[in-house]
């Protein structure tokens, strides 16, 4: 065994560094694990001055409507009554490139919405997905290291990526969904959108259900054949952003249906799988999607840089009557999204009139860099106080949630990370299946280890002996016999 421990940037050796220290089983999670802080918080600061991830993308204002009576499930303003509508904007973007990369790259696509409500910000930061490549916000810097550019080449490592999948099985599901033909969408038109995580909605009466949010493309789901991707990203490299912009320039603007899931809160205990786990999806058998509003957008941005550039998105971003899961994905996230605005946008970032609030804002925060407003003026700077100034109040509270357990680095319970991953790819057509076979065989050709090939064809051929066999054909290679 190796003596070369992987350690904290103070030399300490680190125990684990798969799971984040939790309060329980299911968390939430402990902000005394340091080692997860620091990998977050230096994770945020290795890029200058562009977004670590999520660096290249195309904007736009628009309106959310609501169509259907959700009062029942969440107090939250912005879903209060059918017809009320509520200003937005929202981001879509590619993950891994750069800001002058191209918009047909085979990524996730970001799919990033600001609510401008009259209880504060609410913001919904998914992805075209509805799942992620890995459930655990301690391994988001070593993932997206992967996805970036060697230190050493400068140049993107297939090697890197397909080995840190093969050492992480729960990514199969996401994988599938990449390299199929909604890995390339054919516009920022054309796609779906996910929240991704687990939430909790709470009423009025305080009572709650967990949900999960898909916004649905009125416009159809297309993508793009990889050859005619390549193409345009050598001749447009900007095509999704120009496409965006001139829909809406033409009046062609471009809605989605927002549906929800809806889960009894008790039925996270008995569920088949761990609700709150990224890298799976809910049955929509078990819990159907009910219908919410219409997201339109219909207005460009007049600056880039002012409004889609410093345009900043946080899952922490919240209103009453929306709350967060034990998604051990989504709890790093809360403090690395902001975390990452402060240092890159600055500490002022929610005073930039893309991301300031359209209700009165009070608060204590005063002074930090660019501080370009009043700063508070001569009012009330602290709380609680004998001078009027603004106090808490109790009613909005989030709702009391009970934890139990040792505090721990636990993994979630639940281990199939294959049986998802096989459904989708059986419910593919065969022509959708060759093309996905084909992606991944290209892909995977330029790794440079053969063992980091047989451990991730060992992975399709558990999601299923068809896919697996096909793509180690396509390698060359055989299916590892440990695997049947």
């Amino acid at each position: 065994m190796s003596n070369n421990k992987l350690t904290t940037s103070w030399g300490a050796p680190v125990g684990d560094n798969q799971n984040s220290m939790t309060a329980g089983h299911r968390g939430p999670t402990l902000i005394q694990d340091v080692h997860l802080l620091e990998k977050l918080a230096h994770f945020n600061r290795e890029r200058v001055p562009e977004r670590v991830v999520h660096a290249k993308g195309a904007g736009a204002h628009g309106y959310f409507e609501v169509t259907n009576d959700v009062s029942k499930y969440t107090k939250a303003n912005l879903f209060s009554e059918v017809g009320k509508r509520t200003p937005m904007f929202i981001r879509f973007s590619t993950v891994a490139g750069e800001l002058g990369s191209a918009d047909t790259v085979r990524d996730p696509r970001g799919f990033a919405v600001k609510f401008y409500t009259e209880e504060g910000n609410y913001d919904i930061v998914g992805n075209n997905t509805p799942v992620f490549f890995i459930r655990d916000a301690i391994k988001f810097p070593d993932f997206i290291h992967t996805q970036k550019r060697d230190p050493k080449t400068h140049l993107k490592n297939p090697t890197a990526v397909w080995d840190f999948w093969s050492h992480s099985p729960e990514s199969l599901h996401q994988v599938s969904i990449l390299m199929s033909d909604r890995g390339i969408p054919a516009t920022l038109r054309h796609m779906h959108g996910f929240g991704s995580h687990t939430f909790k909605w709470v009423n009025k009466e305080g009572e709650g259900v967990w949900i999960k949010y898909h916004f649905k493309t009125e416009q159809g789901v297309k993508n793009l054949a990889v050859d005619a991707a390549a193409q345009i990203a050598g001749e447009n490299p900007d095509y999704h952003t120009e496409d965006l912009f001139n829909a809406i320039q033409n009046g062609d603007y471009p809605a989605w249906t927002l549906y929800v899931q809806i889960m009894p809160l008790e039925d996270a205990d008995t569920y088949k799988f761990d609700p709150f786990d990224v890298t799976k999806v809910w049955s929509q058998k078990d819990y159907p999607l009910i219908e919410v509003g219409r997201m339109v957008l219909d207005r460009n941005p007049e600056n880039y840089f002012a409004e889609v550039e410093q345009a900043t998105f946080s899952p922490g971003t919240l209103v009453p009557g929306i709350e967060v899961s034990p998604d051990k994905m989504l709890q790093g996230r809360l403090f690395a999204y902001s975390d990452a605005h402060r240092y890159r946008v600055g500490a002022n970032h929610n005073a930039l009139p893309i991301n300031r609030p359209k209700c009165p804002v009070h608060n204590n925060q005063r002074d930090g860099q660019m501080r370009f407003d009043g700063n508070g003026g001569g009012s009330v700077y602290y709380e609680p106080n004998s001078f009027g100034g603004p106090t808490e109040s109790p009613a909005d509270k989030a709702t009391p949630f009970a934890v139990s357990g040792v505090a721990d680095s636990v993994a979630y319970d639940h281990y199939d990370h294959y049986t998802q991953a096989g459904d989708l790819y059986r419910l593919l057509s065969e022509e959708e299946r060759t093309r996905l076979v084909e992606n991944i065989v290209g892909a995977m050709t330029p790794v440079e280890l053969e063992e980091i090939k047989l451990r991730q064809i060992g992975h399709f051929y558990k999601a299923d002996p068809e896919y697996g066999t096909r793509i180690a054909e396509g390698l060359g290679l055989s299916v590892p016999e440990t695997v049947k």
